[in-house]
């Protein structure tokens, strides 16, 4: 397939507003008032605008450290906002937050991007940023999810064998979902990418594949890491 990708220009991307003016009318004539989503929408267009400088400025850089700092910045933000569920314990859990999921999350990737891609060089810009931001917000949802339900359950008096089951369930269930809908509910995001900027729908299938188990797996470790290292301080807090 050859055929080129179709370059938005900033009018073409405006028309993509007209929609959205629409619903913010159906917002406003219902009451539901627009503040929210004016605002969410404005977000979003200068959150998006400014990676995408970022991510040019990096890309352009091609530096192996710079790649590394990036990683370390997602892993620790991600390990942040995975205990939201859980605020009164976050700091005594940051450090087991941290580490599942850059032994579950980093683990993967290092499959994903060495062995399975074989990119060269090893820190390749265009793959390993957008695989990281998958596997490390996978796994972020995941721990999150776990998280909230342990602590749930453990103050209804749960045994911790128990509810660690419970737990490591609620933090799959979005990734067991994902698996059953992708290819006959919804094309995923990657795929669609692709497909659009013209790659053969039998190769974006195989990168597809490939990303669903590196979420899978990285989700499915990292909330099992992280359910192992927390016990000791998740069982003294409750009792």
């Amino acid at each position: 397939m050859d055929n080129p990708v179709i370059t938005l220009s900033l009018g073409q991307l405006a028309l993509a507003f007209i929609p959205v003016a629409v619903t913010l009318g159906i917002l406003f004539l219902w009451s539901y008032g627009t503040g929210n989503a004016a605002y969410a929408l404005t977000r979003m267009v200068i959150q998006l605008m400014a990676i995408g400088y970022v991510l040019a400025w990096i890309f352009r850089a091609d530096d192996g450290l710079l790649i590394l700092l990036v990683l370390a910045i997602m892993l620790s933000a991600s390990a942040w906002i995975a205990l939201g569920t859980a605020r009164e314990h976050r700091r005594e859990l940051l450090a087991a937050s941290f580490l599942s999921i850059l032994l579950g999350g980093g683990l993967t990737l290092i499959m994903i991007t060495q062995a399975v891609l074989q990119v060269d060089p090893w820190y390749l810009p265009r793959y390993m940023i957008p695989l990281a931001g998958m596997v490390f917000s996978n796994a972020m949802t995941a721990v999150s999810l776990a998280a909230e339900r342990l602590y749930s359950d453990l103050g209804l008096g749960m045994c911790w064998e128990e509810a660690r089951v419970k737990a490591y369930q609620a933090a799959m269930i979005p990734v067991i979902n994902s698996l059953l809908a992708v290819g006959l509910v919804s094309l995923p995001g990657m795929m669609t990418g692709q497909i659009l900027s013209g790659v053969s729908p039998l190769v974006a299938s195989r990168y597809q594949i490939m990303v669903m188990c590196m979420i899978f797996a990285s989700a499915g470790i990292s909330t099992a890491l992280f359910l192992s290292v927390c016990r000791r301080r998740v069982q003294a807090g409750p009792a």
